[in-house]
């Protein structure tokens, strides 16, 4: 089992499993788009004793604008 760590967007912090460690981005879908994270350095705890495989992801970019109070109740 791998795990993808989330950094930056709006799924910062966020730790998902991750079918392929091999995955060079990962599209997430979010709101009517997605979100788009690269991978950001090699993988870690690859070792048989420690721990699930972990592979870092920083946010590139969302395909629509993101509105975090998009029926305006947060006013």
């Amino acid at each position: 089992m791998a795990i993808a760590r989330l950094l930056g967007g709006p799924l910062d912090g966020q730790v998902l499993p991750l079918e392929d460690p091999d995955l060079e981005r990962y599209i997430a879908p979010y709101g009517e788009g997605q979100l788009v994270y690269e991978r950001d350095g090699a993988l870690e705890h690859t070792g048989e004793h420690d721990g699930p495989t972990e592979a870092t992801f920083r946010y590139v970019e969302a395909t629509e604008d993101i509105n975090p109070d998009p029926d305006g109740r947060d006013e």
